[in-house]
């Protein structure tokens, strides 16, 4: 060889090596635990999205205690119609003091496992208690999975009733449901009415279903977009909600679900209730606050990120392996 001797290989964490570390509601605990420990998501570094011809590219980076990395992912429309992820990309994992590359995980399983665990966390606090409640869920892509998994381990189902555009795709997802005991069929936008929760993890840019048709003390759940100009919720629920999300500046700054109604006039940006740091901390009542829908909105964020691929390298004992 020649120059410097090449240190150990980066440990490679791939999506078959992360499956089954940690479940939705573990990488909720995980959440909880970077909230308690002082983090705080306002202060958490912007997304950077960089547009690409097939879609855009986006930079997610962290910092948190012993550890630092970033999220390198792509997003691209058309990749399913090749056959391929919608979302690319890989986690790079770094030691917090030194900045030295520990890991690199895959980014669609990080991806595919944060982003329910977030919902589960939010649903700990916001969703009904004492009773098998009734779920519509909207997206039949690999989040509706993950996010059936995450309502499961947080609370009971009476129903899971799945909407989405692809016929077959949802009788897919209901077969798999009935797998887990869960009883479930196929259905229209007009099942919210019946919902105990709503659970939205699609890729729609215009409202999935009627506001108006949502219950007081249902829980709506808003994960699809990160877009100023997309929603899956419409002005008419977002008015009469409470609403919770992961950072007011993020929010602000990136869910159409609430810029949207702000620009129409229909709310101003102090319309937002509380976020994930407040429902962890107890300063809002279980449940979330009486007498109309709770709606969280999560745009996905970078510290979120960090947190769970944390518990996953730790999970795979991976430090000091190659």
């Amino acid at each position: 060889m020649t120059g410097a001797e090449a240190g150990p290989a980066l440990p490679q964490l791939g999506a078959e090596r992360l499956a089954g570390l940690l479940t939705p509601a573990g990488a909720a605990d995980a959440l909880a635990g970077a909230l308690r420990a002082g983090l705080d998501p306002e202060a958490c570094p912007r997304r950077t999205a960089v547009p690409t011809p097939g879609g855009e590219l986006l930079l997610m980076p962290a910092a948190s205690g012993a550890y630092a990395g970033v999220k390198i992912a792509g997003v691209v429309p058309d990749n399913p119609a090749r056959g391929l992820p919608r979302i690319t990309g890989s986690y790079l994992l770094l030691d917090g003091p030194t900045l030295r590359p520990l890991a690199l995980l895959d980014g669609p399983a990080l991806t595919a496992l944060r982003t329910p665990a977030v919902s589960a966390l939010a649903l700990r606090y916001l969703a009904p208690t004492g009773r098998p409640l009734r779920l519509v869920l909207f997206g039949s892509g690999p989040q509706a999975y993950g996010h059936l998994e995450a309502v499961r381990e947080v609370r009971e189902l009476a129903e899971a009733v799945i909407v989405a555009r692809d016929p077959e795709r949802a009788r897919r997802l209901v077969a798999h449901a009935r797998t887990l005991g869960v009883a479930a069929r196929t259905g229209t936008p007009e099942a919210v009415a019946e919902a105990d929760l709503v659970i939205c993890c699609t890729t729609a840019r215009e409202p999935l279903f009627d506001g108006r048709l949502v219950r007081d003390g249902a829980v709506v759940v808003a994960v699809g977009s990160h877009e100023p100009d997309a929603r899956e919720t419409d002005t008419a629920l977002v008015r009469r909600a409470a609403v919770y999300v992961e950072s007011r500046a993020a929010a602000l700054r990136e869910a159409g679900d609430l810029l949207i109604p702000e620009a129409e006039g229909a709310i101003g940006p102090g319309h937002i209730n509380a976020t994930l740091a407040d429902l962890v901390a107890g300063r809002i009542p279980a449940g979330g606050r009486a007498g109309c829908p709770q709606l969280f909105k999560s745009v996905g964020m970078a510290w979120e990120d960090l947190a769970v691929a944390v518990a996953l390298f730790e999970a795979a004992g991976a430090r000091g392996t190659t």
